[in-house]
């Protein structure tokens, strides 16, 4: 069998933010639309974390084996209270599922319709260098994935599911496979964020089991 190939590389942490800053700036995002009937709204968080050595990472997280997306892979997150705005609705997920406070929110992605009804909001924010801890009650699991897996090849990739849709994949570990909405706004946040590329995902087809 052949050697891995290496991950490419990126720069570290400090050096990576005024990038990630600036390509958000430059990006006209596509958003803050009047909800349609019958819609939600709903905000998650890519979160830009280092690690010891001061290596950029996100954090994704498996949903708790019960209620809504039950078992689904997913970016904290969830539907804003009564009076929330997006952004607030979003940094505080981030606190109640992860134990991430303190953001430094670096701009926005777009907004994303999924097929169960939620209008999503995509935040892109640092947190330094914290530990992730999960709510055990929402959250199965936290899982780190370095920015570099970003730009590896294949991903992101595409299959072909049984009514003949052509599916994103976001292949981001071992044993981390991620459709849309999530993927989507991986995918997204990958050309956009780190870059610098003007990329729209508002069409992605998602899993029908998604759609509960």
């Amino acid at each position: 069998m052949a050697p891995s190939s290496p991950l490419p590389a990126l720069p570290p942490f400090d050096e990576l933010r005024p990038r990630i800053v600036a390509n958000l700036a430059a990006f006209r995002r596509r958003g803050a639309l009047p909800l349609a009937d019958g819609l939600r709204h709903a905000a998650v968080t890519v979160c830009v974390l280092e690690d010891e050595e001061g290596r950029p990472y996100t954090i994704v997280i498996r949903r708790a084996a019960h209620g809504r997306n039950a078992g689904q892979w997913a970016l904290p997150g969830g539907r804003l209270d009564e009076g929330e705005d997006a952004l607030t609705a979003a940094l505080r997920e981030l606190d109640e599922e992860a134990s991430v406070r303190g953001v430094e929110v670096a701009g926005l992605l777009d907004d994303f319709v999924t097929d169960s009804g939620f209008v999503i909001t995509p935040v892109v924010a640092f947190g330094g260098r914290q530990r992730p801890r999960r709510d055990p009650y929402e959250v199965a699991s936290i899982h780190r994935v370095p920015l570099e897996r970003f730009l590896a090849p294949g991903v992101p990739r595409w299959r072909i599911d049984e009514e003949g849709r052509s599916l994103l994949q976001m292949p981001l570990g071992p044993s981390i496979v991620i459709h849309a909405p999530t993927g989507a706004i991986l995918w997204q946040f990958a050309e956009v964020a780190l870059k610098g590329r003007d990329l729209r995902v508002a069409g992605v087809a998602q899993p029908h089991w998604t759609r509960r």
